[in-house]
């Protein structure tokens, strides 16, 4: 079925030169497209994966140019990087480039993700010592810092670049300390139940962990290098370098005044990947993927969401691709799923935990960090993580899709007794 506005592209422009980019021009030329298709990246790297710069770059294990993406041979791809996109004008069909260049294109897909969102005060984000991760060089200066073996590490934030640095840092032999604003890590993706868990994982990893703690100032010595942080209501503590990881920013900027419906939130989408215009129409052969399209979903009540996942990533990719060729007949509703790897346990998630209203440890235990939750919301089930424990998630994914009953999946032969709980998720999940 073909899409009403879609035609077969012509000049393809894909702005954005991440994992969703590459995805989307691979699934353009393998359903057919024969015409000049466009990346335009702000780096000046080829595609890379971004999991590893929180993880295996930091402790040295990988190199930042061993995390390059594979690609398929032959697509015959034209590349513009380190020439970040500043404007978009849909009357002239043309994407506006730093440089002061311009590229005309007949389709366009929006894929510009997301950046590391900043420590607010600017001087002292800018102070020598402290750090972000998001960018490959973001990563090889950190790690250049670490392996200069500093005094001590503080991370602001307690997500999952947070815990998955103070695991890189603790493995390499690194005193480090981690504030959170909130009760546990993660709780305002895992709950405090299940985010009990990992914060019982930072101790036993040796890690410094101060819950329900804010950072108020990043002091500086005469040299303009970060010396300590004090905290709100008093205290501080002395470390050379610091890690803010405070979450993602999405890259709409560069589509204001475009007529494009894009904010902070993302660029707003149907369920086709569409991009919409202030009016809630869909713009002519243009569409968005991964983590800055903001769309419909099935599973999801409250309004359209955006996925920070690297599978919703490359699923995401192929369908708007698929959207511009005009070959898709039915919306975008691919589970969201992701993983982290932190102090050597697999943490892995199927469906959405938003709302959620009740828990339930379906196999395993808290206490061995090696178990099954399920969460539920009004009665229905939403998501389901496991810990080191991988092999029930297929099994409630499929219930989750089919808006199973909460808990779905009871009488197993490894299951105890299964008791609801309150998820325990923050009503306003703090910042640092």
């Amino acid at each position: 079925m073909t899409e009403p506005g879609m035609t077969e592209p012509g000049r393809t422009v894909i702005v954005g030169a991440s994992l969703a980019g590459l995805r989307a021009a691979e699934a353009l030329r393998h359903g057919g497209h024969r015409g000049p298709i466009t990346l335009v990246g702000d780096e000046p790297y080829l595609p890379y994966d971004r999991p590893p710069l929180s993880k295996r770059v930091l402790t040295g294990e990988e190199r930042p140019d061993q995390i390059t993406l594979p690609s398929r041979p032959g697509l015959d791809l034209s590349w513009r990087l380190g020439a970040a996109a500043v404007g978009l004008d849909l009357t002239a069909r043309e994407v506006a480039l730093a440089t002061g260049d311009r590229i005309a294109f007949d389709t366009l897909l929006i894929a510009t993700g997301t950046r590391a969102r900043p420590w607010p005060k600017p001087e002292e984000a800018a102070l020598k010592g402290v750090h972000a991760i998001r960018h490959r060089d973001d990563a090889e200066r950190l790690r250049r810092a670490l392996a200069a073996s500093p005094r001590r590490v503080l991370i602001i934030g307690a997500g999952f670049i947070g815990c998955e640095s103070a695991s890189a840092c603790r493995a390499i032999g690194l005193p480090v300390t981690v504030i959170d604003p909130n009760p546990t890590p993660l709780a305002s993706v895992l709950g405090t139940r299940i985010g009990s868990v990992v914060a019982g994982m930072l101790g036993r990893a040796g890690v410094d962990y101060r819950p329900s703690t804010r950072v108020e100032a990043l002091e500086a010595d005469a040299e303009g290098r970060v010396r300590a942080a004090r905290f709100v209501g008093g205290g501080a503590i002395e470390a050379d370098i610091v890690i803010v990881a405070l979450g993602a920013v999405r890259n709409t900027e560069w589509l204001t005044g475009s007529g494009i419906a894009a904010d902070p939130g993302g660029v707003s989408c149907d369920g086709f990947c569409r991009v919409l215009d202030r009016a809630g129409q869909p713009v002519d052969g243009v569409v968005a993927a991964g983590d800055v399209a903001r769309f419909p979903h099935p599973l999801i009540e409250n309004g359209p969401v955006a996925f920070e996942h690297w599978g919703h990533a490359v699923a995401q990719a192929a369908h708007a691709a698929r959207t511009l060729l005009g070959r898709h007949d039915r919306p975008y509703a691919e589970l969201p799923a992701f993983w982290s790897t932190q102090f050597d346990v697999n943490i892995k998630s199927v469906g959405l935990t938003n709302g959620a209203d009740s828990v339930a440890v379906t196999q395993g235990s808290l206490a061995e960090r090696r178990f099954v939750a399920v969460y539920g919301r009004a009665g229905r089930t939403v998501a389901a993580i496991s810990f080191d424990s991988t092999r029930w998630l297929p099994a409630y994914a499929a219930r989750i899709e089919a808006r199973d009953a909460f808990p779905p999946i009871l009488g197993a032969t490894d299951q105890g007794r299964v008791a609801p709980a309150d998820p325990g998720f923050p009503s306003r999940p703090a910042r640092a």
